[in-house]
């Protein structure tokens, strides 16, 4: 297998929504807020008219990428044997994905994410991991983490307890291991962990330019680029209307973002991209094509609804 992803198995529920709903509800734009309380979240979604349901997370969806570019491809993730947890195993399956978990009736429902799409194309995401919080070691299968060339993990995933247990047993078997920093509340929660990772067990991490700045505390941008020079590892960073950067080593390549699009939903956007630039990396492809192929990627998605293609 090229690539195995490890993620919050996450069914996506997109909705639309105008602005004061976003402050009504005391969220922040372009954020994600975990939500703990089943009741609160599902008061939440009662209010909302529901535009399209999808198999989600952020990992599954650059999974799903790779697997239309025509890459063999796996997922893991925890779901339960529930409604939702059928349609997510069926949605993976219809894209060619390998589903590499077996579900069973858990304890919480399978995970979902609202979407919230405000007018201007954002989107603020609502979060209720259920079971996929729960993934443990035991859902994460060696065999198939030691016969994939590269494994894809996701910040989201990384918490106290059974998670990192997880997270830390597929670095262990993993030949190379890319990670996505997910999103700035993340990083914001385990900075020492997520600079640990960077530093010394990651090959490829992918972050937009606030997430790396917040990790290693940069004043400007150049911060960034000494930073990521001295690793001598792959670190690829979105910087939204300014492109895209990546490094290693010594070898700096950027990518403008593409001129003209339609933006109706910047869901995805850099799952898409992570799929897209990886494509390039395990297809030999030089840095500045798989840069330019994970900013093709991200251009069709956000001009469509959701995160998938």
């Amino acid at each position: 297998m090229k690539i195995l992803g490890i993620g919050n198995a996450i069914v996506d529920v997109i909705c639309k929504v105008e602005d004061d709903f976003i402050s009504k509800n005391g969220l922040t734009k372009s954020t994600m807020k975990l939500i703990f309380d089943e009741k609160e979240f599902q008061t939440l979604l009662s209010t909302l008219k529901i535009e399209k349901t999808v198999s989600g997370g952020s990992v599954a969806n650059s999974i799903v990428g790779l697997s239309q570019l025509g890459n063999e491809v796996g997922f893991i993730g925890k779901v339960s044997d529930d409604e939702l947890g059928g349609k997510y195993e069926e949605g993976l399956k219809s894209e060619n994905v390998k589903y590499i978990y077996n579900k069973k009736k858990e304890e919480l429902p399978t995970g979902t994410c609202l979407i919230l799409v405000t007018p201007d194309s954002e989107r603020t995401m609502c979060t209720f991991l259920g079971t996929a919080g729960k993934i443990n070691e035991n859902d994460v299968s060696s065999d198939a983490i030691k016969k994939s060339e590269i494994i894809l993990l996701e910040g989201y995933l990384w918490d106290e307890g059974d998670p990192k247990k997880a997270f830390e047993k597929a670095i262990q078997n993993a030949k190379k291991v890319a990670m996505s920093l997910s999103d700035q509340f993340c990083v914001d929660r385990h900075k020492p962990h997520f600079l640990e990772l960077v530093r010394n067990k990651l090959d490829i991490t992918f972050a937009n330019e606030q997430e790396i700045m917040s990790l290693i505390d940069a004043k400007n941008f150049d911060d960034v680029i000494n930073f990521s020079k001295s690793l001598g590892k792959i670190i690829v960073v979105t910087r939204g209307e300014k492109g895209a950067v990546a490094i290693n080593g010594d070898e700096v390549v950027e990518c403008g973002i593409k001129q003209g699009l339609k933006v109706v939903d910047l869901t995805g956007a850099g799952d898409l991209f992570a799929g897209g630039f990886l494509h390039g990396h395990v297809n030999n492809m030089s840095l500045k094509q798989s840069l330019e192929k994970g900013t093709e990627m991200s251009s069709k998605v956000i001009q469509q609804i959701g995160a998938r293609l």
